[in-house]
This record gives C-alpha cells, structure tokens and sequence, in this order.
C-alpha cells in the first residue's frame, strides 16, 4: 500500500468480518510484532456512555501539565486517522500507511488459520499500539474500549489506571439483557493490582464493578463516595463546579460543555489525576488542570455548530444519552420546541429511547444514512410512539427543510447514532463553519 486511501481502504474492507469478540488474535499479531502494548503507560476508559468525553477531559490536563498523551478512540467524527492521535493530531498519512504495511502480512497469514481473519476494529487497534510504542512514544496512551470491555481488543494491555465511566443498556444483543451482566462485561478490564475508579450510578452495577476491583485487590474510587462534583453556576456557553474527594479539593472548574454529565465525566478526570499523582506517575498543578479542563471540547456532543438557527449535534444512541440529551435539552433552552432529525442503526428500540421526550415540546424527523447497520427512516417511524413525526430519506433535505422551516423557537438537533452525526458534521462543514 503507497497511500493513504489504499491503507484506509484495506482496512474498511475487513467490516463483513464483524465483531468477533476474544483477544487470541490480538493476542497473537501483538506477539509478533514484539508486544508494543508492553512499552506504554496505557489509562484504560470503559462504560457505555462518557468514554470519549473523560478521555479528552483527561489528555487536557495531562497536556497542560507538559505530558505528551497518545489517544485511541472510536469511532471518529472528522477523519478516519482521529481514531490514533498525539496530543490532539491525528495519526499522519505516511504513519498510518508504514504502520498498515506491517501489520497486514500478519492479517494476512491469520486469515488463512484457523483463529480466522481479525476485524477491522483489531486491526486499527494494533496499527494503534504499533505506531504509538515505535513512532511517537508518548508519556501516557489514554486507550477507549470499543465494545464491553472483557473481550475487546483493547482488553490486551496491562494499564496503571482503568476507568469505568458509566453502566447503561447499549448493545444488550451482545453483552446481556440486566445492568448486572453489562456491568460484568465492562469490569473484565479491571487487572489484578490496578486501581479502578468508577462512575457508575446504580447500585447493582456498581456492586459488580466493587466486587471485581476486590477480588483483584485493586484500589477503588466510587463517585459519590470518594470524590464528587457540585455545581456552582451554568450559562448557555459553560458550567463551573467544585470537586472534592478524600485527597483534594478544585474550589473552582469550569467546562464549556453542556450538561450534568459532562461534569460527572470531568470529575472522573479529575479522579484519574489525583489517583496517577498518588502513584508517582505524575506531577500537576492545580492551576494547569483547570486550564485543561476549559480548553476540553468533542465533537458531537451537544455541540453547537450554528447559531441562526440553532444546530446541536449529539452523538446519544442509547436509553441514558438520550435521557441526558432531553435533560440538557430542558436545562439550556426550557422554552424551545425541540426539531429533532433522528437516524439510528438497526438494533436500537425507539420506544425506549424517545421516552425522555415524551412530555417535551418536541417534533421528529426519522430518517437513514448510507451505513451498513443503519435502520430505514420508516421503520424507526413506525416503531415511534410520538405524537409528531414524519419519514424522509434523504437526510440532507431532512436538514435543510428544518432550516428552512424553523422559527425563533425552534431548536435543530440531530442525533440517534455517532456515525449518523458524523456525516452530518462533514456535510455541514462545507456550507457552514463548524
């Protein structure tokens, strides 16, 4: 491969190979590549909701006091290289095809035994350690979970920190129907040894992650018992909180993104510095995390891309995003009637997820994008139990009538799945600054 194209390319064209949860073919590429996930100072981020918003909260502060951070997320909102990134920039073309060309003999030799062929999601995730361990070597990789958690791919690495940023009911085809077993599935990346902090609200998913953290005698941090956040003030444009916990107290953190959870998410940060300063594998100042904290933004959650009318992109694809989607919603603009421009992929119960809205002044517009789990627009139609609600294909023109039609009332937002907000973010940033 000699471009980027051909290397992005070859790597989408392991998607039919679908999700194949287990670490033997990670397992095997890493050894053969001479353990690149052994050379790094990995933070490990799992949960349903929250992971990419604590990662970028987190690389802030850790940037702000001079670390270099290396970041593994997914999916991407802009550009596919995203997904591996140096201190906010993206994995270069010449990288990603040096890193691609390595790895693929070895994706080619498993294809033909009998582990079979690794996904596309193993693939990016060793391309990830590969360049990080032998290009860039950063001070820290902050390692986002693609799936669950016990058998994702990224569940190879031996971190000094792992994070559990919520439990919710996402994905229950695959990592089970109660919040009991989600919560199994997430806490398999907790190490023997390794401290734990969670974010996990509900009391039958948090005994779970508890359990799991003392039967590897790991140190655990529970929010809402060892540290918390209160909020102080909040306008439309940021939010400033306490936090204290048993080691320290930030009088004063500000945000500019919207929404209780977001200082849930900050607060774990927060949480995760305190916990790597205990350690002895950092050193801070006050002062620089709070720069951090302010600077942190990410893309497609409740982000704000246009003013006249108002455009919200949010990335809510599950029962408690959307909940916090409706309650961010309520406690920025009360008084608005809310244009929401849904797509979703198949999986997913409009039922419950719309729930939220359904004492809400709100309007729906189904419609589908060009994905290969994406639902047709009619059918999340018919699955809706909302009083308003039309079908239209084309989600580009579902956007431009709510454009064209809206009045000094009316809120756009559009949301359902990441991968839905992503193309919309690429469209609306060739007509308007985003």
């Amino acid at each position: 491969m000699k471009t980027v194209e051909e290397a992005i390319d070859w790597i989408h064209s392991l998607l039919p190979f679908g999700i194949k949860p287990g670490l033997k073919r990670m397992e095997w590429m890493l050894e053969r590549l001479d353990h690149p996930e052994k050379k790094l100072s990995m933070i490990h981020i799992g949960g349903t909701n929250g992971k990419g918003s604590t990662v970028s909260y987190l690389r802030h502060m850790l940037e702000a006091n001079g670390y270099d951070v290396g970041t593994f997320t997914s999916p991407y909102i802009e550009c596919f290289e995203e997904r591996v990134s140096l201190n906010g920039e993206p994995i270069s073309s010449e990288d990603l095809v040096d890193c691609a060309n390595k790895v693929k003999p070895l994706v080619d030799e498993l294809a033909k035994s009998d582990l079979g062929s690794p996904t596309e999601f193993e693939v990016i995730t060793t391309i990830g350690f590969l360049y990080f361990a032998t290009m860039t070597k950063p001070d820290f990789v902050i390692v986002e979970v693609g799936l669950g958690g016990r058998l994702d791919s990224t569940n190879v690495i031996d971190p000094i920190l792992s994070i559990i940023t919520s439990i919710g009911r996402d994905h229950m085809h695959i990592l089970g129907e109660s919040l009991e077993e989600i919560a199994f599935e997430k806490a398999g990346i907790i190490k023997n040894g390794t401290p734990v902090i969670s974010g996990v609200s509900q009391a039958e998913a948090q005994s779970v992650i508890k359990d799991k953290a003392d039967h590897c005698k790991a140190q655990f941090k529970q929010r809402g018992v060892d540290f918390e956040q209160t909020l102080l003030t909040r306008n439309e444009t940021s939010q400033l909180f306490t936090f204290q916990s048993i080691e320290e107290t930030f009088e004063t953190c500000t945000i500019h993104m919207a929404g209780d959870h977001q200082r849930e998410n900050a607060s774990l940060a927060i949480a995760a510095m305190s916990t790597l300063k205990q350690l002895g594998h950092v050193k801070y100042t006050e002062e620089a995390c709070l720069v951090g904290l302010q600077k942190t933004s990410w893309a497609g959650r409740f982000e704000i891309v246009q003013k006249d009318p108002t455009i919200i992109l949010d990335g809510a694809h599950n029962e408690e995003g959307m909940s916090a989607l409706a309650a961010t919603l309520g406690a920025h603009y009360p008084d608005k009637r809310y244009r929401i421009i849904m797509a979703a992929t198949k999986e997913k119960e409009m039922q419950k997820l719309l729930h939220p809205f359904l004492q809400l002044n709100a309007i729906f517009t189904f419609t589908t994008f060009d994905f290969f789990r994406a639902a047709s627009e009619v059918d999340l139609f018919n699955q809706a139990e909302v009083q308003e609600k039309v079908a239209v294909s084309d989600w580009r023109k579902a956007v431009l009538d709510a454009q064209l039609n809206h009045t000094t009332d009316d809120i756009i937002v559009v949301s359902g799945s990441l991968y839905f907000v992503s193309e919309v973010r690429k469209w609306l940033r060739s007509t308007i600054k985003v």
